[in-house]
């Protein structure tokens, strides 16, 4: 378990715990009813899954992650949580069973209320369900509060619960929208410029690398946004976004680049000294435009860029 001095007794504890990944419109909600039951004077506490337990128990099966642990902290923090504690999946801790898996998180962290999702399972092989989590929390003199599915509807109308396996499943076929629906804002890729091989710039399109462990959406050309801050100033501008191993040029690792434009389309100037690498960056995923195609060469690669980047000037007005 990880170490966290008591609780205040005067502070009213509220608890959740899970993986949280994406924090996605389900994930929020959580949090939200988490701060009412804390109310003004008591805490909102969020234990969170770090890596995710399969990662220990079945490393093949292990999703993949859809925000950085850093990320997904933050994201908590302004959803309304007053601390996020990393809950590392040790196989001591998997090997409990869900009644001392309880009682070790109660008698340490002391919570007057736990709040979780419909679908929350815990202790060893995920055998404890809400219910039973119901029934021993009042057992031991606990409140809880068991949120329903939060349903969204997606582009194709189907009316779909929020999870961050559906958003895996929308960014993996290229759904970037659809996948902003569910998360209640666009997906983020968050990360450091590197160098690349420099070759948008021989045809007067340059492009920025972006080294990042959020999870790329399938390969193609998005709509999006970049933005990053330099000299304590923030910067926002229109992204034309590809994701893949770039065919055309021989490219062999899926990576995601960004040509950065002003409004009407053309290329975006840099400050004077903002360094060509080794600063931070999120790309904002707004539309998808077009699949990854392999061009006969970098002139017709670079004729359709331009006209990649007429369609997310559109996309994006």
């Amino acid at each position: 378990m990880p170490d966290s001095s008591a609780p205040e007794p005067t502070q009213p504890i509220a608890l959740t715990i899970g993986n949280y990944d994406g924090v996605h419109l389900g994930h929020q909600m959580l949090i939200e009813r988490a701060r009412k039951h804390a109310g003004v004077g008591g805490r909102v506490l969020v234990l969170c899954f770090h890596p995710h337990p399969l990662s220990i128990l079945a490393p093949d099966r292990a999703p993949a992650q859809i925000d950085p642990f850093e990320v997904r902290k933050a994201r908590l923090l302004a959803a309304g949580a007053d601390e996020v504690i990393q809950l590392a999946p040790t196989p001591e801790l998997l090997a409990q069973d869900p009644e001392s898996f309880l009682d070790e998180l109660i008698d340490q962290y002391q919570p007057a209320i736990i709040v979780e999702g419909h679908d929350f399972h815990f202790g060893k092989r995920r055998t404890g369900t809400p219910e039973l989590l119901s029934k021993h929390c009042d057992l031991r003199g606990i409140s809880t509060d068991i949120l329903g599915p939060v349903k969204i509807t997606l582009t194709d109308q189907s009316l779909v619960t929020a999870s961050s396996s559906l958003i895996r499943w929308l960014l993996e076929h290229g759904r970037v929208r659809d996948a902003t629906y569910a998360l209640g804002r666009p997906h983020e890729l968050t990360g450091t410029v590197v160098q690349g091989q420099q070759l948008g710039r021989t045809i007067n399109i340059p492009t920025i690398n972006l080294d990042t462990k959020s999870l790329l959406p399938s390969d193609g050309v998005y709509a999006g946004i970049a933005r990053f801050t330099h000299n304590n100033q923030a910067h926002q501008t229109l992204a034309a976004i590809n994701v893949g191993s770039r065919p055309t040029v021989q490219g062999t690792t899926r990576r995601a680049e960004a040509h950065l434009i002003n409004n009407d389309g053309t290329s975006w100037s840099p400050p004077a000294d903002l360094p060509d690498y080794n600063w931070n960056c999120t790309l904002k995923l707004i539309g998808w435009v077009r699949d990854q195609v392999k061009f006969g060469s970098l002139d017709t690669l670079k004729q359709q860029i331009r006209r990649d980047c007429d369609r997310i000037c559109e996309v994006l007005s």
